[in-house]
């Protein structure tokens, strides 16, 4: 028989085991409240195991740049809904054919659904769905966990993004100047200037190429096959015109060129040595890209620098340009890239070879955001290009973004989630292409126009 005393002890530890269990669970308790502020703010309206797309729709924008511009909206059944763009210039339909391999699927599942549709996407334009749609996404996911799109890729390097744009062109040099002087008081601290042999059409001697070609010969043969070359007094005008930019905006910054026309290689390493004295950023597509050897061979010998890689889709393409040193900075346009993740990833692989990454953009503040939170969390990142700083109501497209949006050069990132904006329905409706609808219902997008890879099936 047990004593009194041990019996005591008994229920003393048993008392004990309870105290201890109790303790813990108020521990545990504890600890949870302490973790609330690390949870409090995800969208609870939202359940992300349960999220599903539920359509997609499009609206067609024209002037606010490059146009037309296609927008597209991923709905939810949790209502919460994605913003994309597709690249200026393309059509919807490089997005909407995706929408049957979207329905149903968790728009969280970003890498997966990208791989699914990668196979749709192309270089150029091509890839404007692809990469309109993965915009959309991590759009819902930022909403979804309420946080900015640069912090899911890891948090960012920069609070703003320095911008540059293109100079209006003038056939006279000396204007030419006076409009980039007035591109700089608008605070811009980086600019482009378009310049190439178009301004010497007329000028004898300037330019050496076979008669007869025609002018869609000469614009849409690769470079190699037009047999056309600039001559020394060609070059001299084309200095003039580049003087007369530097006189008027100084060396304080930095100024880039692109389109200098369909020359030959030689002429191509003839003017990167004419221009050396003028210290431009970088010469740009001097030649198509998938000539890697040629971009390698003007490269090395040009002193002013090289850029490309505004048509690139692959990942592996931009591989190849960085690993072989083919040109000294590249340029991925993001909705061309693969999207705001491939893009990221690319200036990361770029970093690793010791090559710096501006970007190429032309739309509207919907893509223009994608780019904005990419850019911020991308180590060597220089500058975003803009084309709308002369289309007075592209800022007015959207909202729940600081106005205004391009500030002396920079634009905030914003730390709103997921994109960061919202449309403005009314002045969006305002600039619509003539004929279409504002994201009107798309029942006919709804099952495969194709078969294709599979896999993913």
């Amino acid at each position: 028989m047990k004593t009194p005393s041990s019996a005591d002890g008994k229920w003393n530890r048993r008392n004990v085991l309870k105290s201890s269990l109790a303790a813990m669970a108020a521990t545990a308790v504890a600890g949870i409240a302490s973790a609330e502020p690390e949870i409090k703010n995800v969208n609870r309206a939202s359940s992300p195991s349960d999220l599903k797309i539920t359509d997609m729709r499009y609206a067609v924008i024209v002037k606010p740049g490059p146009s037309p511009c296609v927008l597209i909206r991923i709905d939810t059944n949790q209502d919460v809904y994605g913003l994309g763009e597709v690249r200026d210039i393309a059509g919807p339909q490089y997005a909407m054919v995706l929408k049957s391999r979207l329905l149903g699927e968790n728009p969280l599942r970003i890498d997966y659904l990208f791989q699914k549709i990668a196979q749709f996407g192309g270089n150029a334009r091509q890839a404007g769905g692809v990469c309109a749609v993965e915009m959309a996404l991590w759009d819902i996911a930022g909403k979804v966990y309420n946080i900015p799109i640069y912090q899911m890729l890891g948090g960012k390097w920069r609070d703003e993004i320095r911008i540059y744009a293109d100079t209006t062109e003038s056939m006279d040099p000396a204007e030419y100047g006076r409009r980039a002087k007035e591109r700089k008081a608008m605070g811009l601290t980086w600019m482009k200037m378009d310049l190439g042999i178009n301004v010497l059409e007329g000028m004898p001697g300037t330019v050496m190429e076979p008669s007869g070609m025609s002018k869609w010969e000469l614009s849409n043969q690769p470079h190699p096959f037009v047999a056309t070359e600039v001559t020394d007094k060609g070059i001299d005008r084309l200095c003039e015109y580049v003087s007369a930019v530097r006189d008027n905006i100084g060396y304080d910054m930095p100024l880039s060129m692109d389109h200098l026309g369909h020359i030959g290689v030689k002429s191509v390493i003839r003017l990167g040595k004419a221009y050396e004295k003028f210290n431009l950023e970088w010469i740009e597509d001097v030649v198509p890209w998938y000539y890697t050897d040629l971009l390698k061979e003007i490269t090395s010998q040009s002193p002013t620098p090289t850029l490309t890689g505004e048509d690139i889709y692959k990942f592996e393409d931009f591989v190849t340009l960085c690993r072989e040193h083919a040109v000294d900075k590249i340029h991925p346009d993001l909705a061309t890239s693969g999207g705001i993740l491939q893009t990221h990833r690319i200036g990361d692989m770029a970093f690793q070879y010791g090559v710096p990454m501006a970007m190429h953009f032309a739309g509207t503040p919907v893509s223009c955001m994608a780019n904005i939170h990419c850019a911020a969390a991308t180590r060597n990142f220089l500058a975003l290009e803009n084309h709308s700083l002369d289309v007075p109501f592209w800022q007015d497209l959207v909202t729940g973004i600081e106005k205004p949006i391009i500030s002396k050069g920079f634009i905030k990132v914003p730390e709103t989630p997921g994109l960061g904006i919202a449309l403005n329905d009314d002045e969006l409706k305002r600039h619509l292409k003539p004929g279409t609808g504002y994201f009107e219902p798309t029942p006919m997008w709804n099952e495969p126009q194709s078969w294709d890879d599979a896999i993913f099936s």
